[in-house]
């Protein structure tokens, strides 16, 4: 591939590049590259980073840029729209299950203005988003820290680190959960049993090759299941056609699974 440069590449299986995209390194070949399974990276998207990984079934939209001198790591699951940018200057790191909506910056400094003149904004800083952040859309993320299961609505500048499972909105973004609720509510699993069976059987794949779960030590020995622990929302990889299937039916929005 003529538009991918990479000291050490590894891209899973299953896995779509656009041709029109760009990966390299700052300068020349990036060190490390890694792409999971069943990952898309669509038209003209830039992916200019010395350090680079996203996992499996994630998908980074057309012309996303994402940059930086440090790691960029991105977890299983990822949705990224289009025309977003991820800096890595001060290096980030984003976890499962994270949805980036359209048009969104994250940032990981702030420099520009003249420091011999006395400006005083000269910083570089990682920024951490943890399992299940959904920024809408079209919002702006200084380098701060997003906990697990937070969520920003739709224009959203966010300036401070976020609280796990609450909900912003505004410029500069606050809390709004204490008026709407949170993003997840807790759910039994009884529900999720329930609610994984019928998927399973709505999905018209072969139940002899998926079985749901309630914990990863129910799990069995045979390497022809594909094994699904709704507690913990981790299952077996195998990589079989039935597998691959049902993990995209149901991505994005029924259930999100990584790999034990």
């Amino acid at each position: 591939m003529n538009n991918i440069m990479a000291d050490n590449l590894s891209i899973g299986l299953n896995s779509y590049i656009s041709p029109s995209a760009t990966i390299r390194g700052i300068n020349g070949n990036a060190k490390n590259i890694f792409i999971g399974d069943n990952v898309y990276i669509g038209d003209s998207v830039q992916i200019i980073c010395n350090d680079f990984s996203i996992g499996d079934y994630s998908k980074i939209q057309h012309h996303t840029n994402i940059h930086g001198y440090l790691p960029c790591h991105i977890g299983h699951n990822a949705w990224i729209g289009q025309y977003t940018i991820i800096d890595s200057i001060g290096g980030t790191t984003i976890g499962n299950n994270c949805g980036i909506g359209a048009h969104s910056q994250l940032w990981s400094h702030i420099k520009y203005g003249d420091t011999l003149e006395g400006c005083r904004f000269l910083s570089e800083k990682s920024l951490i988003v943890g399992n299940d952040v959904w920024f809408v859309g079209h919002c702006i993320v200084s380098p701060i820290k997003a906990n697990d299961k937070c969520m920003a609505m739709v224009g959203s500048v966010i300036t401070k680190d976020m609280i796990e499972n609450h909900i912003y909105a505004g410029s500069p973004a606050v809390s709004i959960s204490d008026k709407i609720g949170h993003q997840f509510i807790p759910t039994s699993i009884e529900e999720k049993l329930r609610k994984m069976h019928n998927y399973l059987l709505d999905s018209k794949i072969s139940q002899e090759r998926i079985k749901i779960v309630a914990e990863v030590t129910d799990f069995g020995q045979d390497n022809n299941i594909s094994y699904f622990a709704v507690a913990t929302r981790q299952y077996t990889k195998r990589n079989t056609l039935e597998e691959i299937a049902f993990m995209k039916y149901l991505l994005p929005e029924k259930a999100k699974f990584t790999p034990v």
